[in-house]
C-alpha cells in the first residue's frame, strides 16, 4: 500500500485535538473521514504530535496508506475537498517510503506560543494568542528561558497525566522575542512532555511581569514539582508550527 506524507494546517478551535475521541470531533477524524469519502479506503492517519483541544497547527505531519497509487496532488485537493468546510488543510501530500512515520520517523519538533500583550480585546486574534493586558518584558523573558535549555527534568512543566516514560527532555531552542503587540516563545526539541509548553509558557509570562525572577524559574525547575509551576497557558496560544525529519 502506498504511503503519502502530509503537512497539515489547523485552527484548533472547534476540535478536542489531533486525536479520535469517542464523544467529540478531532482533526485526525476529519482527515480519515476525508480519505475515505475520496479513496474507499478505511485507513489510520498517524499524526507527528497528539495537540490538545485548542491548539493549533501550521506545519503537522502526518502519514496515511492508500490501496493504490494516487498523483501527489490529487491526494492533496481531494483531501481538501472533502474536508469542508471544517478548518483543516493539507499543504501537501508527498510519496515516502513504507518505514515513513510521522510520529517515530520525527526527530525534531516545533512550536510557537504568542502571547498579545495590551489593554483593548482582541479582535482578530481572538482563539489565537492568550491576551495579557499589560506589558512583558520580553527581554527578561529570554533570559531566563535560557535556564530551561539542555537537558533536564522537566517534572515541574509535565502535566500529571503524561504519559511519557521519563521526565527528562532536552530543550535545543527555547527563545522570547517581540513582533509589535505580539511575545512569541519558540521552542524546539526531538519530543516533549504533555503540556511542556504551555506550562513553561505560562511561567515565563510570571518573569515578564516581573513577579518572578530568572532565579525564580530555574529553582521551580530544580524543584522537580509541579506545584512550582506557573499557571498552565490557555491552549489558544499554541501552535505546531514544524516537524524535521532526516
Amino acid at each position: 500500500m502506498p504511503r503519502y506524507k502530509l503537512t497539515i494546517e489547523y485552527d484548533g478551535t472547534p476540535f478536542c485535538g489531533w486525536q479520535r475521541q469517542d464523544n467529540a470531533l478531532s482533526v485526525q477524524e476529519v482527515l480519515e473521514r476525508a480519505v475515505f469519502a475520496f479513496s474507499g479506503d478505511e485507513t489510520r492517519v498517524g499524526g507527528a504530535g497528539r495537540t490538545d483541544a485548542g491548539v493549533h497547527a501550521r506545519g503537522q505531519v502526518a502519514h496515511v496508506d492508500l490501496s493504490r497509487e494516487w498523483p501527489e496532488d490529487t491526494v492533496r485537493d481531494a483531501i481538501n475537498a472533502q474536508s469542508r468546510p471544517h478548518p483543516v488543510a493539507v499543504l501537501s501530500a508527498e510519496r515516502v517510503a513504507d518505514d515513513f512515520d510521522a510520529r517515530f520517523s520525527a526527530h525534531k519538533r516545533h512550536y510557537e506560543y504568542v502571547i498579545i500583550d495590551r489593554r483593548p480585546p482582541l479582535t482578530l486574534e481572538t482563539e489565537r494568542a492568550w491576551q495579557v493586558p499589560r506589558r512583558l518584558d520580553v527581554e527578561a523573558m529570554h533570559a531566563a528561558a535560557q535556564h530551561l535549555v539542555g537537558k533536564h527534568d522537566f517534572t515541574t512543566f509535565r502535566a500529571a497525566e503524561c504519559q511519557s516514560n521519563s521526565p527528562e527532555k532536552t530543550l535545543d531552542r527555547l527563545d522570547v522575542s517581540r513582533a509589535g503587540e505580539a511575545v512569541v516563545i519558540r521552542a524546539s526539541a526531538r519530543s516533549f512532555l504533555h503540556h511542556q509548553v504551555r506550562s513553561i509558557s505560562g511561567s515565563l509570562k510570571l518573569v515578564g511581569e516581573e513577579k518572578w525572577s530568572a532565579a525564580d524559574l530555574n529553582a521551580a525547575l530544580e524543584a522537580k514539582d509541579r506545584s512550582r509551576c506557573g499557571a498552565l497557558a490557555p491552549s489558544c496560544g499554541l501552535y505546531l508550527v514544524r516537524v524535521d525529519y532526516p
